[in-house]
């Protein structure tokens, strides 16, 4: 009877421990491993047009891999095309116009201005023997005073001519004043502004890549019209990478500014290196940890960033992909 009692007990006590260590081991699987979500964030560039255009053509796709300088969107102008023309037209009648000046007046011209003076000359000759005549009658009584002073300023009407008509070749023989051609310089300096002014905007016609980086989204369709300054596209920047999570104020302690942090990214499978650089407080708006049932308080978020500590430890990286800090 007292073995009987003896096995039981022992059968008990073994049930007993079994039970404990089940509860334990299932206490043990069963313990949460608290970790801090984030994701990855890249410094990132909008690719936008200076003047108005339709879009002829995307030259790359949504997720497409661009260097600086790739070629992105061809935009449709065709009234800076017309712009342009009208600029060439400016210019080529400000040349016209600066030649002229530069070049003076045409031998015909010369020959035309020398032949009226001569002409003058001419006349002056035949007013001083007439005025000559006319004074020498009157002298000896024959003609009249009012003959004379007629032929006098007839003489002097002829030499006035003679006087104009030789300026006349003079400067056609001289050419354009010296503010003349001036004048004709700037207007075609101003006319090549404008064409230059011009060319710009039709550069602005082709966009390319100002870095290297991924096309994360396309905004207008082909076709589309899009005004100045308007965004084309998004270009992320890969090699501008880091981490960004939200944190609850009780766990920054372990996250200060200059800590030393590993950081897992799911989508690389590895873990990354980093150092936190910056606490930020995300607002009022930000959720908050409520704990005042608890007899407690509430906590407030935080926005903790890292970034890694070499350049190419997050090769092969997309924005928006999962960061994951592992409770040590």
């Amino acid at each position: 009877m007292k073995k009987k009692n003896l096995l039981i007990l022992i059968t008990a006590g073994l049930v007993i421990i079994a039970i404990v260590a089940v509860v334990l081991a299932g206490m043990h699987l069963n313990r949460r491993v608290d970790v801090i979500q984030g994701q990855v964030e890249t410094s990132d560039y909008r690719v936008s047009s200076k003047v108005p255009g339709r879009v002829l053509r995307f030259c790359v796709s949504e997720g497409d891999t661009v260097n600086a300088g790739d070629t992105l969107v061809i935009l449709d102008t065709p009234d800076i095309n017309a712009k342009l023309a009208q600029a060439e037209a400016a210019r080529e009648a400000a040349m016209a116009l600066s030649s002229k000046a530069d070049n003076g007046a045409q031998t015909e011209q010369i020959q035309g201005a020398y032949e009226m003076w001569q002409k003058a000359k001419a006349g002056v000759e035949v007013a001083q023997k007439t005025y000559d005549r006319v004074n020498r009658l009157f002298e000896q009584g024959v003609m009249a005073e009012q003959k004379r002073d007629e032929a006098y300023a007839n003489l002097r009407a002829m030499e006035a001519t003679e006087r104009a008509a030789k300026s006349q070749y003079d400067m056609a023989r001289n050419g354009a004043r010296a503010e003349d051609k001036s004048a004709a310089r700037a207007q075609v300096a101003r006319a090549d502004a404008a064409i230059s002014e011009v060319s710009s905007y039709i550069s602005e016609t082709v966009l390319t890549a100002s870095a290297a980086g991924v096309v994360t989204e396309i905004f207008p369709a082909i076709g589309e019209l899009v005004g100045t300054g308007a965004p084309l596209m998004n270009v992320a920047q890969l090699k501008d990478a880091w981490f960004v999570f939200n944190v609850r104020e009780d766990m920054l302690p372990a996250l200060g500014v200059g800590t030393a942090i590993e950081v897992y990214v799911p989508a690389l499978d590895k873990d990354v290196p980093a150092k936190v650089t910056r606490l930020k407080e995300v607002g009022s708006y930000a959720v908050w940890k409520a704990t005042k049932a608890l007899d407690q308080y509430d906590l407030k978020m935080f926005e903790v960033v890292a970034r890694p500590d070499s350049e190419n430890a997050l090769n092969g990286v997309r924005p928006g992909m999962s960061a994951v800090i592992k409770e040590k």
